[in-house]
């Protein structure tokens, strides 16, 4: 691709569910920590009784459907996406509740007071912010001192590298943050930085999964030149014994004001 992913593209990627709902059936299906990557994340949140939370990004809202009994102890969450539609599918997830707020929110210009929230939450979407310094400049402005900072992110071994390598293709896409540059960038606006890994791979058996996969990130990345039936043939040469190994590379950044 050459280039960083635009705005315009992460629009739409991101306006409606469908295509996120896509990637995550992939890794519900197939990966082999059972654990699932969303409860290994919330089991690292320190969400204290009557905690005031903002989370950014919320895209579908799965994680909390999972864990409501965290929600209702919280004063107040808000949980924001930059997108309608977003926000629309996490309120079906999680439901109304009094001290829940769903809202659309850009995060490089939060509309909220300094020091407003105990917890800000970010995961999984800081790759995609056009200004990330401006956001992380936000971010820190609204959390409490002593206030806490998590953001699940990707690796550059994982996913997206296993395929760029089966299907040929060479890109010098800039990687604005994941596992290995994360801790540097937070550093500056933080106090402390803890990274923590989420240990997993893909096994994958049925390879339309992965072609719906791949086709799902078309207008992001150099996959979208790929039509089904290069894909199947690119794939095949990958597969043992009916099983395609991919390795996955996730985890999350602590970062604490």
């Amino acid at each position: 691709m050459n280039k960083l992913v635009t705005t315009d593209t992460v629009d739409t990627q991101y306006k409606n569910p469908d295509k996120l709902n896509i990637r995550i059936r992939l890794h519900q299906l197939y990966s082999t920590n059972k654990e699932g990557f969303n409860h290994w994340i919330v089991k690292h949140y320190d969400i204290k009784k009557e905690s005031s939370i903002l989370e950014l990004g919320c895209g579908t809202g799965i994680t909390w459907k999972e864990h409501k009994n965290l929600l209702h102890a919280c004063k107040e969450v808000y949980v924001t996406d930059l997108f309608e539609g977003m926000i629309e599918e996490a309120k079906t997830n999680i439901g109304e509740y009094s001290n829940i707020h769903y809202e659309v929110v850009n995060a490089e210009e939060l509309p909220y007071e300094d020091e407003r929230f105990d917890i800000v939450i970010a995961n999984m979407m800081l790759y995609h912010i056009p200004n990330l310094d401006k956001a992380l400049s936000e971010i820190r402005r609204v959390l409490k001192k002593n206030g806490i900072f998590y953001c699940a992110t990707y690796g550059e071994n994982g996913v997206e590298s296993f395929i760029n390598k089966m299907l040929n293709v060479q890109t010098e896409r800039q990687h604005t943050f994941t596992l290995q540059n994360g801790k540097d960038i937070l550093e500056y606006w933080f106090s402390s930085v803890e990274k923590l890994e989420y240990e997993d791979k893909l096994l994958i058996s049925n390879q339309s999964d992965l072609v719906e996969y791949i086709q799902s990130f078309k207008e992001m990345n150099d996959w979208q030149n790929y039509s089904d039936e290069e894909l199947y043939r690119l794939i095949s040469n990958y597969e043992k014994q009916g099983i395609i190994e991919i390795p996955k590379e996730y985890g999350m950044f602590v970062s604490r004001k």
